[in-house]
């Protein structure tokens, strides 16, 4: 009988723990446009705040959100790339009026007027509330953008089968 009950007591502990593994957030980040990869820090951070398991995977564009801003590119389509969509986050624009970056320049001011965090503070803020930041492994090498030319606090570059994993454990996935 208390084998049973041991028994028991071991398959009702893990199905609690896998509902606690399975109550977190995983956000898709393709665009890299000021307003997006906002909206995209901003939920990541009320649902860290939650105390929810959150990552983020940047994959084409919005890998621009989560790069030093140096020039990448090792061919010639690869640093014509990198001349034309240089990353940064600081260097992202917003998906409208963005008027060769003077869009940019008065979303910028317009946040600061209205005392609004700026997005390099977001992201530091995802990141000391544990939210994890993935690169897509498929979207740096197209792209021809090195780990280096990355923040530090990423984690290592990873494929769609790692996204879908922490995507399967997740209550909610949001593609942005």
């Amino acid at each position: 009988m208390n084998k049973i009950n041991t028994k028991q007591q071991l398959m009702l502990q893990r199905k609690e723990e896998k509902v606690e593994k399975n109550d977190g957030v995983t956000i898709i980040v393709m665009s890299g446009d000021m307003d997006k990869v906002m909206a995209a820090f901003n939920i990541a951070i009320g649902a860290a705040a939650a105390g929810k398991e959150t990552n983020m995977f940047f994959t084409f564009w919005g890998i621009k959100a989560i790069q030093k801003g140096n020039l990448t590119g090792k061919g010639f389509y690869g640093k014509m790339m990198g001349i034309m969509n240089r990353g940064g986050i600081n260097t992202i624009g917003p998906s409208r009026f963005n008027f060769g970056g003077i869009g940019r320049w008065m979303f910028k001011q317009m946040m600061k007027q209205h005392k609004i965090t700026p997005l390099e503070e977001l992201r530091q803020t995802a990141i000391d509330l544990g939210v994890k930041l993935l690169p897509c492994e498929m979207s740096m090498q197209v792209m021809e953008i090195d780990t280096s030319h990355l923040i530090d606090e990423v984690e290592k570059s990873c494929g769609v089968a790692t996204m879908l994993e922490k995507a399967f454990h997740s209550k909610a996935t949001l593609f942005i």
